[in-house]
C-alpha cells in the first residue's frame, strides 16, 4: 500500500504565527492554519488539524461501512457520513482530542435496520482511522435514512 504526505510550512509563534498546510500526494489544495483559528467558533476560511482528522475520518468510515454493507449482504446505495472531532484541554497539560462522533445516514438495500446498525459498528471498530485513535473516545449514531 502507498504511503501519503503532507505537509506544512509555519511561521511565526504559535499566537501570531500561521501556516499552510499542503496535501502533497494528490496535489489537491493548500489550506492555511493558525492557533488561534483552531481554537475560536469561526474557522474563517482557515482549517484545523481537527477538521482535517474529521475528514480523515468520515471518509475511511464511509470506505469501510460500504464494504461490511456489502459482505453483510446488502447494497450501498448511498452513506453520508460526517465526523464531529472536538478539541480540548489535556489535563496532563496542553490539549487533545476529547471525543469524535461518527454521523452516518444510510441508504442500503437488502439489510434491515439492525443488520445496518451492526455493519457500522464493525466498521467503527475496523476503519484504519479508528484504529489508529483508539485513545479518544469515538461515539456512533448509525441509521437508515427514511
Amino acid at each position: 500500500m502507498p504511503t501519503r504526505t503532507a505537509r506544512t510550512a509555519w511561521d511565526g509563534g504559535l499566537q501570531d504565527g500561521s501556516g499552510q498546510v499542503e496535501l502533497s500526494s494528490s496535489k489537491v489544495g493548500t489550506y492555511h492554519v493558525s492557533f488561534p483559528k483552531r481554537a475560536a467558533d469561526d474557522a474563517g476560511g482557515t482549517t484545523s488539524p481537527e477538521e482535517l482528522v474529521a475528514a480523515a475520518h468520515s471518509s475511511c468510515y464511509a470506505m469501510q461501512l460500504s464494504a461490511l454493507v456489502a459482505e453483510a449482504g446488502g447494497t450501498p446505495k448511498h452513506l453520508d457520513v460526517s465526523a464531529d472531532v472536538s478539541l480540548g484541554p489535556d489535563p496532563a497539560g496542553g490539549f487533545r482530542l476529547t471525543g469524535i462522533t461518527l454521523t452516518v445516514r444510510g441508504q442500503v438495500d437488502g439489510l434491515d435496520a439492525d443488520g445496518f446498525a451492526a455493519a457500522a459498528q464493525k466498521a467503527k471498530e475496523g476503519c484504519p482511522i479508528s484504529k489508529a485513535l483508539t485513545g479518544v473516545e469515538i461515539t456512533l449514531d448509525a441509521a437508515l435514512a427514511s
